[in-house]
């Protein structure tokens, strides 16, 4: 009997009449509710209509939920049950304002271009389709100049260096390497012509991980360095193409500027155009299209970056966290291709087959123009949001549970 009344009273505190009371168990109960926020295996409720939402749906309503409470507080009056809304209403704020401190909101990413060659470029930058162009997409960077720029959270796109520009008496112009045919300094929305080479990205892909990689793809015309900082993984590590194969490129795909310098070497697949050489029509899987001669050359002098379109094993490379990407033009040759992060390894080899399997699996790019793209960037260009969450907790079991036995000890040392 004394443990039964012992429980009524303590029930009471959920059914009580008091305002203090229902809010009070309010609040215990969020970090139930928590534990679904963390772990994303269900749905969660969005106030002020409560309408439930499926997991796939990352926007967050802060402020909507923050501008419905304040006007709800202003003008309801204070009767018992618009009061008790009023409590519903500050709790559900609660609630997202911890959800937001605990899960954290990923902020945007930076890249960082650096321009170490011994001439003036222009790098352009592509969003990729579905996804917003970026407040520039093109600029002029001096020898030793730097530009840093932020990027949406779940943005997709390239970059590339145009080289030898002019602008002739009309105002239109043009570049001998890496032209976007926009005709002006910002390529605004324009793709680098062939021969360029990339550095592309998707950021927060599959499982909140960022995709990059530096490709030859199509073609090359400077090398380009690519080193994450602030990310972790086993395969967080900087690639690129750091020796010059202009210097080395076969006569038949030598780009050659008006004055006779070498300033680019084609890919076979845009010096040719041949479906064995372009991983199209019957070739367009990785079981019928091999490396060429050609593509062979550019892996031996850059093993971590892209030769052809299915070279993804040795040339995709993944990060978790990373606040910044360091994007060097004309890097030194002996630059180190260790990360800034903690991670060590450079795109290593799977331990079994059954990963190796899924790594190819998940990694199989497209093509678009004979031009390789991130599958996950076209998944993520209208799922995503902007301010989509990523986890403090590196394991969503892990949060779940933190989050679990938080609530238990709360309520047990509430009711007993």
């Amino acid at each position: 009997m004394t443990n039964k009344l012992k429980w009524t009273n303590k029930y009471q505190y959920f059914t009580g009449p008091t305002l203090l009371q229902r809010y009070t168990s309010f609040v215990f109960l969020y970090k139930w509710i928590l534990t679904l926020l963390l772990t994303k295996k269900t749905i969660y409720f969005s106030f002020p209509i409560f309408k439930r939402r499926k997991k796939k749906e990352k926007a967050r309503d802060f402020d909507s939920q923050a501008l419905f409470c304040i006007i709800y507080w202003l003008i309801l009056p204070p009767s018992s049950s618009m009061a008790q809304l009023k409590v519903l209403c500050l709790f559900a704020l609660f609630l997202t304002i911890t959800e937001l401190f605990i899960t954290g909101v990923n902020s945007a990413a930076t890249f960082t271009m650096v321009n170490k060659c011994q001439q003036t470029i222009w790098p352009g930058l592509l969003s990729n389709a579905g996804i917003a162009p970026l407040s520039t997409t093109g600029f002029v960077l001096q020898k030793g100049e730097s530009k840093t720029i932020s990027v949406p959270t779940s943005w997709g796109g390239r970059f590339w260096a145009r080289t030898h520009c002019t602008e002739d008496s009309t105002g239109k112009f043009t570049c001998a390497t890496g032209d976007c045919g926009s005709g002006k300094l910002e390529c605004a929305g324009g793709n680098a012509a062939p021969p360029a080479t990339l550095a592309e990205f998707t950021l927060d892909g599959s499982n909140g991980m960022d995709f990059f990689d530096v490709s030859l793809v199509d073609g090359y015309n400077l090398p380009v360095l690519v080193v994450p900082q602030g990310g972790a993984g086993n395969n967080c590590t900087s690639t690129g193409c750091v020796v010059d194969l202009n210097g080395a490129c076969p006569s038949e795909l030598k780009v050659m500027s008006v004055g006779g310098e070498n300033v680019a070497c084609k890919s076979a697949c845009e010096a040719f155009q041949k479906d064995e050489y372009c991983c199209a029509g019957a070739y367009n899987n990785p079981t019928t299209c091999k490396p060429s001669s050609y593509s062979t050359l550019f892996k031996k002098a850059c093993p971590s970056a892209y030769s052809y379109a299915y070279d993804d094993k040795t040339s995709t490379f993944t990060c978790a966290g990373a606040n910044n990407y360091l994007i060097t033009f004309c890097p030194s040759p002996n630059t180190s291709q260790k990360s800034s992060s903690s991670s060590s390894g450079q795109n290593q080899e799977p331990e079994d087959s059954n990963n190796q399997n899924n790594d190819n699996n998940n990694n199989e790019p497209s093509t678009i123009n004979n031009s390789m793209v991130y599958d996950g960037a076209w998944d993520i260009s209208s799922a995503s949001s902007t301010t989509t969450c990523m986890h403090v907790f590196s394991s969503p079991a892990i949060a779940g549970a933190v989050a679990f036995l938080t609530a238990t000890f709360q309520l047990h040392r509430q009711l007993f």
